[in-house]
């Protein structure tokens, strides 16, 4: 399980960005929701002592276990529907001993290591309809648990993930687009039979988020009203921003005009307080790590490898993308948090057991003359 590492090959940038991105999570968090900061910052500490740890456990007999890593999964997300808490309208957590936890962000990281083993085992009949049609199904169920709670938001990044780890694993360019010639339509017939008056395959406030990010002005009370003050947060912290904790009445932070502003909204905190140089230092630093990411793929040992750390940098992009694309508007509302960034231990914790394994890839890499 254990193998010997050069320390050379230790990905120290990916280290410092991931802990730089935490950091500033746990300060903004300090000024948006001042009494949470601690938790933060403890599951900061935790999750980035798991990263270095793992770091350092081959992942090549890790992911043997992929098929328990697999049946865990569904075991948790089965016990959220049975079992689990409500908040804001879904069933997403389970209380562990005082503790809420969100199977679903762990639910990401677990299908990335299965997938890792799966498709390296079935990489020579990847192409066939045998195996595709297996990896769909097999992603199929945990997706749908997903989606039922309802999140609908995890649920889509569960769909984008699984499309980044088979393009990772090599699957033909033929089979990618004769599944954008079969989605594209689809997806756009979906959307608009669920915003039909009596359409039952999104929920009400579902629907309201996309009429309200559709026309935000007939919505400007009620659901577009979260995302309207948050681009007028950003706007207002212009090239320097207000000033970290700053005490302005004008504050859209101050003035709770964004509610739970640690969580989803943190990129409003961060464009009010740190103008537009501190939101791109933020941006550079999160898309910095998906880059780093795949520069690990690229150079890894095997297959397996190449999946884990390609799983790992897309997951990061495109919740990222979400994320920043709620915070300006320019995507309907949803509920994904910045990575590393956002308030929430399960998420934060997640992702970093994630990179544990990415830099355990990276010391394993090909070596490079």
């Amino acid at each position: 399980m254990f193998s010997r590492f050069r320390i050379r090959d230790f990905d120290f940038k990916l280290v410092f960005m991931t802990i730089a991105l935490a950091g500033i999570g746990i300060m903004v968090i300090g000024s948006a929701e001042p009494s949470l900061r601690n938790r933060q910052l403890a599951g900061a500490v935790a999750g980035a002592a798991l990263m270095i740890i793992i770091s350092f456990f081959n992942y090549s007999w890790i992911i043997r276990l992929n098929w328990i890593m697999y049946v865990v999964n569904l075991a948790l997300l089965l016990a959220v529907k049975y079992l689990g808490s409500d908040g804001g309208g879904a069933q997403r957590w389970l209380e562990l001993g005082g503790l809420r936890f969100q199977p679903s962000e762990t639910a990401k990281i677990l299908l990335i290591l299965f997938f890792a083993q799966y498709i390296m085992k079935y990489k020579e009949k990847l192409n066939t309809v045998r195996i595709v049609g297996s990896c769909v199904a097999l992603v199929a169920v945990p997706w749908y648990l997903i989606y039922k709670q309802p999140d609908l938001s995890t649920s889509i990044v569960v769909i984008v993930l699984f499309c980044v780890i088979m393009f990772a694993g090599g699957i033909s360019w033929k089979v990618v687009v004769g599944v954008l010639v079969v989605a594209i339509p689809a997806v756009a017939l979906l959307i608009s039979l669920a915003l039909q008056p009596d359409s039952k395959i999104l929920r009400g406030f579902q629907v309201d988020r996309i009429l309200g990010f559709i026309n935000p002005e007939e919505y400007a009370d009620t659901t577009a009203y979260q995302q309207l003050n948050s681009v007028t947060a950003i706007a207002s912290g212009q090239l320097e921003g207000k000033g970290y904790k700053n005490n302005e009445i004008t504050s859209v932070k101050n003035g709770n005009f964004i509610s739970e502003a640690e969580t989803d909204f943190i990129f409003a905190v961060i464009g009010e307080e740190f103008g537009f140089k501190g939101s791109m230092a933020v941006i550079v630093v999160l898309f910095g790590i998906s880059l780093e990411c795949i520069s690990v793929a690229r150079r890894a040992k095997d297959l397996a490898g190449t999946v884990i750390a390609a799983g790992m940098g897309g997951l990061v992009a495109f919740q990222g993308f979400i994320n920043l694309g709620v915070a300006t508007f320019i995507l309907p509302n949803t509920g994904l948090p910045l990575p590393f960034v956002s308030y929430g231990l399960t998420s934060l914790m997640s992702l970093f057991m994630g990179m544990g394994f990415v830099l355990n890839v990276r010391l394993q890499a090909k070596k490079t003359k």
